[in-house]
């Protein structure tokens, strides 16, 4: 089973020390069914899939059968635990951990050839990785700005580059998925950086569903609230910040996004594409 084409029809901080006990959506309401093989034969890259949002997709892709490569700067996750690629082995699923700087277009472009010859194909491309940074703009240089586009906008793009190569000559194209935010739909203080290169990440998304959709590839892109992680309980502290803002009364979990990301990646979603999916607990539909 491939991602049908367009053409076609753990981890985490102790979360009592956030909000509410942790009430994640059901997957049926979603009808998703945890542990089936619905995505059997199909071959997954998930950049920044040691850690956070990418540990949690790579995590559910490959619990419904996929064959995983965590493309990653780092093996450990950030919040301690298993590998990803291990974790997913122990459990009887098949991941392999590449390293990859997705500044780099060469490491990006060895990832893809690496996760081919490993698995015959590559039918689904997560482009996770990425990175946050408040700084006044007054205060931001342009090594900062270049920095954090090398790793957020051109990773991404560069990503997407070197999945459509592959996709394109292959019958069943492919899905890609870009990993956004909230902050590429509006604006926060004090991150203009980080909200310049998710809004690239989120137009992106919608320019190239149009131009590969006639190859039978389709491209979406996640847009996450405040998801508990480390970026946001360690290196931002934006978690406690946001928390009561968020209507639903909890943050987020990776598994939240995790879940969307399955079915974008599913034939569930095989007439979506140029979507940006916000998962937030309803703060962008707040007037607050």
């Amino acid at each position: 089973m491939r991602c049908t084409p367009v053409r076609d029809a753990g981890h985490g901080a102790d979360p009592t020390t956030l909000v509410p006990p942790r009430t994640l959506l059901p997957l049926a309401v979603m009808g998703l069914t945890a542990m089936s093989n619905r995505f059997e034969d199909v071959a997954a890259v998930v950049t920044g899939g040691a850690s956070g949002n990418g540990r949690a997709i790579a995590t559910r892709l490959a619990s419904e059968g996929a064959s995983v490569t965590i493309a990653d700067v780092r093996e450990d996750p950030r919040l301690g635990g298993t590998p990803t690629h291990e974790r997913i082995t122990q459990r009887g699923g098949e991941a392999q951990f590449v390293e990859c700087d997705v500044q780099s277009i060469g490491d990006i472009r060895d990832t893809v050839a690496r996760t081919v010859d490993a698995f015959g194909s590559l039918d689904v491309m997560v482009n996770n990785a990425g990175i946050d940074r408040k700084l006044p703009v007054e205060d931001v240089s342009l090594d900062d700005f270049e920095s954090l586009c090398g790793i957020n906008l051109n990773g991404v793009y560069f990503g997407c580059q070197a999945a459509i190569d592959v996709m394109r000559d292959q019958p069943d194209g492919g899905c890609i998925i870009n990993i956004s935010s909230i902050a590429g739909l509006y604006g926060f203080r004090d991150t203009s950086m980080y909200c310049a290169t998710k809004g690239g990440v989120t137009n992106l998304t919608k320019a190239l569903a149009v131009e590969v959709a006639a190859d039978g590839i389709r491209v979406n892109a996640i847009n996450p609230g405040i998801i508990e992680t480390a970026a946001t309980v360690e290196d931002e502290d934006t978690a406690d910040e946001f928390a009561d803002a968020v209507p639903l009364g909890r943050i987020g979990q990776p598994e939240d996004v995790g879940n969307v990301a399955a079915f974008l990646a599913s034939e569930d979603a095989s007439y979506v594409t140029g979507h940006n999916l916000v998962v937030d607990g309803g703060i962008v539909a707040s007037p607050t």
